[in-house]
């Protein structure tokens, strides 16, 4: 019984190690133009306001892809820590938030301004995945 229970409790914090979402996929028809792609991020040399794109995040975002942005199984939503996501670049990520993907559920937040789209993705390059999902590109 004990081994049993043991076994349970390693599986299930695998299962939390990979995210929220282990099964997400990107939607590989979803990609930014090439000229949105290599759109600078104006505030790259200004790393403390990636705490003002945390609180940005926990108001708009998190409520589909988690507090901690390992996304939501039963709304579908990404994983935003796999490395699928983090390899992009910040013009692309700018770009996917303005313009959102309807079809897939992730609405456009054009309604932000500008500055605070690029304080979003500055937070979202602190996220970090764990576990097994890290290591796995394919995801």
């Amino acid at each position: 019984m004990k081994a049993l229970c043991t076994a349970m409790l390693i599986f299930v914090s695998s299962l939390s190690a990979a995210g929220q979402n282990p099964s997400y996929q990107q939607d590989q028809q979803w990609i930014a133009p090439a000229a949105a792609s290599g759109k600078p991020n104006p505030l790259t040399n200004k790393p403390e306001t990636a705490a003002g794109g945390r609180k940005l995040f926990l108001r708009n975002c998190a409520e589909c892809h988690g507090p901690n942005g390992a996304g939501m199984e039963k709304k579908h939503s990404a994983d935003l820590q796999l490395p699928v996501v983090q390899q992009q670049s910040d013009g692309a990520l700018f770009w996917k938030i303005t313009n959102g993907n309807a079809s897939k559920g992730m609405p456009s937040f054009s309604r932000l301004p500008e500055l605070q789209r690029w304080q979003l993705i500055l937070f979202l390059r602190t996220l970090k995945a764990t576990g097994p999902a890290a290591a796995d590109p394919a995801k």
